[in-house]
């Protein structure tokens, strides 16, 4: 696939947005990682809403608040991210990803990503231990 114009985001320096749309339906949210030149990007599969949820609930239609943005899609849906943010940094509003508490090394567990089906022996899927709100919450 290489270099295109959807993906030239991945390109640049670590930090940013790299927002895509998929199946038509749904955007992906992925914070780009590595160095400028070097294309790569994670994909961001879920959140534990903390704040903003009324206008969660709303944006994705769903009462259960485990529903509100354990996917990829969704998590995009509840927090109204589309292609308008691709690009933008990582480190300061509108969209930023926060330092949060140190999670003990023992609590992450590391899966087989979802939805492919080369690589499964990967262990590539990174998730806290029991947490609720991930997608895919129990696949290994």
């Amino acid at each position: 696939r290489g270099r295109t114009p959807r993906t030239e985001i991945m390109y640049g320096p670590p930090g940013f947005a790299y927002i895509y749309f998929i199946y038509g339906m749904y955007f992906c949210l992925n914070a780009v990682t590595e160095a400028e030149g070097f294309p790569a990007a994670v994909l961001i599969r879920a959140a534990e809403p903390v704040g903003g949820l009324e206008q969660m609930r709303r944006l994705r239609r769903v009462k259960n608040d485990l529903q509100l943005a354990n996917g990829p899609g969704k998590l995009c849906q509840a927090f109204d991210l589309n292609r308008d943010l691709n690009g933008a940094p990582l480190t300061q509003p509108p969209l930023y990803i926060a330092d949060s508490p140190v999670v003990p090394s023992d609590e992450i567990v590391a899966t087989s990503r979802v939805g492919i089906s080369a690589g499964k022996s990967h262990l590539w899927r990174f998730l806290i231990k029991n947490n609720r709100f991930a997608s895919h919450p129990n696949h290994r």
